[in-house]
């Protein structure tokens, strides 16, 4: 028979192996989309910049783009995307595919998003936005090559910063690469909103492994404090939307160190020490259900029979398999509509994160902590990875686990035919 503490580190290195396996092939499959499977410009994009474009020919120099010609032949100007070239380059949880449009005379008419693997709230902040998209109309190819955004003015759209400057930084970064240069990736260069999450990981360890008088005593404003400052001032949360796009766009910790720092705590704390350090200590919707837990009349619980409780366990599985399903086909899904956590980022909240959100804290109000425990799939992989100690065995979590591989594995080795079959669908 094993030894339990020889056990238990087997298991701790088992789930570990399940979740960096399942990031590497999400990874995997992204990068080959973005770069055999990848959707090729159309005339119909191009119009809108050149109404009179028939033919697109494609340049074989290093600008790698395409020349738009009229009927007669005569050419009109010219066209670049920034991906796949541009692939490194991440807003928010993903990569954006903007379209470039220059004259004849290699100056920019205008810009195009044509897809975008971020949040759809923070990408429509963008395209919303009167004056962000038209930064660059009558710079030359070399001027915006060489341009220094801080220098120039450039900012970063209110409510989607990160989306809005990885746009700009890929503009910047596809003209530079046509002339046979690499694209500097920015300096680590942490913000307020980085110093901030640094002070707040300092407070949830205190939290978690603090002595026990001190925590009692400071909780009840700790979670106050998670609920202003985390959720509603800096809107630093881990979500499965963010998840999934760092798993295919790659992690951007020159640019968003706050939140790398948050969600490998989120991970290492609990498979390290069994402290499920983000849902108690660190998770604003958590604190909220929990401070209505504390004032909400007794007589309003409700006791839910166990055959409803089982069924409710399943859904946050059944929403984590969605989101790796999504995640590995690029389904038109926006995840962050599927949870709670955008719904702190009031200004740019999505109806269906708002509806979530609303929906959590009313069924806190009558099973204590009703979205944590039936609705969360963050929780749940933070959950996953989390030891037990010597006496943990495998279980029913770890052979749903091999399921969630196997999905992985299947739709990695045969993207190419299932993204076929989603092309036809209506």
């Amino acid at each position: 028979m094993a030894h339990p503490h020889l056990r238990s580190t087997a298991l701790r290195v088992y789930r570990l192996a399940v979740v960096v396996t399942i990031a590497w092939l999400v990874r995997d499959v992204a990068v080959r989309q973005r770069s055999h499977g990848d959707a090729p410009v159309v005339l119909e994009e191009v119009r809108g910049f050149f109404p009179s474009a028939a033919r697109l020919r494609p340049d074989d120099s290093a600008r790698d783009g395409l020349f738009v010609h009229d009927r007669e032949g005569r050419e009109l100007g010219y066209i670049v995307r920034t991906q796949p070239r541009c692939h490194d380059i991440i807003g928010y949880c993903g990569v954006t595919d903007t379209l470039i449009a220059l004259d004849p005379d290699w100056k920019i008419l205008g810009l195009k998003v044509r897809s975008s693997d971020d949040t759809k709230d923070h990408l429509q902040d963008v395209l919303n936005h009167r004056r962000f998209l038209k930064t660059w109309n009558g710079l030359t190819w070399d001027q915006t090559a060489d341009m220094d955004l801080k220098k120039a003015g450039v900012e970063g759209v209110s409510g989607a910063t990160m989306t809005s400057m990885a746009i700009a930084r890929s503009v910047k970064a596809r003209l530079q690469l046509s002339r046979d240069e690499l694209a500097a990736r920015p300096p680590f260069s942490p913000g307020w909103r980085d110093w901030g999450m640094a002070g707040v990981l300092v407070l949830a360890g205190l939290m978690a492994f603090g002595p026990a008088a001190w925590r009692h005593r400071w909780k009840v404003p700790y979670q106050l404090f998670l609920i202003g400052y985390v959720g509603l001032v800096s809107g630093d949360l881990l979500a499965q939307s963010l998840v999934a796009g760092w798993a295919r766009s790659g992690v951007p910790w020159e640019t968003a160190s706050g939140l790398v720092a948050l969600l490998a705590a989120a991970l290492v704390v609990p498979w390290a020490s069994g402290k499920p350090l983000y849902c108690h200590h660190l998770c604003p919707h958590g604190a909220a259900q929990e401070l209505i837990g504390r004032v909400r009349p007794k007589r309003w619980t409700l006791v839910l029979r166990a055959d409803v409780v089982r069924g409710l366990e399943y859904l946050p599985g059944a929403l984590l398999l969605l989101v790796l399903v999504s995640a590995l086909i690029a389904l038109p899904l926006d995840l962050a509509g599927i949870e709670p956590f955008d719904a702190y980022l009031v200004r740019t909240a999505g109806g269906a994160t708002v509806v979530v959100a609303v929906l959590g804290l009313v069924a806190s109000c009558f099973v204590p902590q009703a979205y944590c425990r039936f609705g969360c799939p963050t929780g749940l992989l933070l959950n996953f990875v989390r030891t037990r100690g010597a006496g943990d065995r495998f279980g029913r979590r770890d052979v749903l686990a091999l399921g969630f591989v196997a999905v992985a594995v299947a739709l990695n080795a045969h993207y190419v035919p299932v993204l076929i079959w989603m092309k036809g669908l209506p």
